[in-house]
């Protein structure tokens, strides 16, 4: 059950009285230390702006690459691109929300890590009825992700054979469901037993131990040498190679992550030495970037979930306030599924 934090009064806000929430803020980039549990202002919403009262906020990996300083950002700064809310206020020609209105987003500027905030309205949208807040936050990002991994960047088709590395992960786990209701026969990563067993219950036909096992030499066993048309790689420089051995010829390598690190070095010639292969570096903005974008994207994410085909594991609940934990866990890769932050 969503615990509702106490409203802001709208009329201190037409007044323009100051009102103080909580939120993590960070000064500098750098470990998870660096977060801190501040009192911030909080304004009313201006054209095209609603004020949005947080219920619950999805953690995930950029989040770390914004503090870690891999992802450059202007000091101070919010954490957080994803999270679900209610709408407490909103700006002038904001049609389409009305205070009372649940709602949530996975993009945007970064602030989620917080009890409230003003944001732009335009990448907010309704839940629908049958969805939990919680659920919402915690598959925003990652759900839109896949959805246009799979339907955009490269089009899967049924009976195909693709490769996603980090199965057991909040994308991984939403990604192998979505995978398998297609009809796409889904090879995972993950490391350790654990997460082997759970990635397989979440629609992977064959999921490789990369601890135990050469995840090259096992693609190739399990496409009797063929490859796979695609990979979907979100580890960066750890399975980089890796995945470009994978590949059939023109076979598409999707890079849409650096969990191990960025890849710093990188010739396009390999890609003609292995089979004339594509690259892509897709983003979730570049493919929400208009509002018909968006509005369809999460429209077949609530689709898949509320038809029962996709599950979302909220595996990990922390407090807000301790943030700097579930930054270090997610790194630490103890974490599964999706993980959510309470306010």
């Amino acid at each position: 059950m969503t615990k509702y934090l106490p409203r802001t009064d709208p009329t201190n806000l037409e007044k323009g009285s100051t009102t103080m929430v909580k939120a993590i803020q960070i000064h500098k980039a750098g470990k998870p230390s660096v977060m801190q549990w501040e009192d911030v202002k909080l304004g009313r919403p201006r054209k095209g702006q609603a004020l949005i009262r947080h219920t619950a906020i999805g953690l995930n990996y950029i989040d770390t690459y914004q503090r870690s300083g891999l992802y450059p950002m202007p000091m101070p700064s919010g954490l957080g691109m994803e999270a679900a809310g209610v709408v407490e206020a909103v700006g002038p020609g904001v049609n389409f929300l009305k205070p009372g209105d649940r709602v949530a987003y996975g993009s945007g500027a970064p602030g989620a890590y917080s009890e409230a905030r003003v944001m732009d309205a335009a990448t907010l949208v309704k839940i629908p009825r049958g969805i939990s807040d919680e659920a919402a936050a915690a598959m925003m990002l990652k759900g839109m992700t896949v959805e246009y991994l799979i339907r955009r960047t490269y089009a899967v088709k049924k009976g195909q054979t693709v490769l996603f590395h980090a199965a057991a992960g909040g994308v991984g786990l939403i990604a192998g469901q979505w995978l398998n209701a297609l009809g796409v026969r889904a090879i995972g990563t993950a490391g350790g037993p654990a997460k082997v067993k759970l990635a397989k219950a979440h629609g992977y036909a064959e999921v490789i131990d990369y601890t135990k096992k050469d995840f090259v030499k096992e693609v190739a066993r399990l496409t009797k040498k063929d490859g796979v048309p695609v990979v979907y790689d979100s580890i960066g420089k750890d399975t980089w190679d890796g995945s470009l051995d994978c590949l059939q010829p023109r076979g598409h390598m999707v890079s849409f992550g650096n969990a191990s690190g960025p890849v710093t070095s990188f010739s396009p010639g390999i890609l003609a030495a292995k089979g004339s292969l594509y690259l892509t570096r897709p983003s979730l903005v570049s493919y929400t970037a208009t509002r018909k974008e968006l509005e369809a994207s999460a429209k077949a994410l609530f689709a898949m979930v509320k038809s029962g085909q996709v599950k979302i594991e909220i595996n990990q609940t922390y407090a807000l306030k301790d943030a700097k934990t579930a930054h270090s866990d997610l790194e630490g890769r103890k974490t599964t599924g999706s993980t959510i932050l309470i306010p």
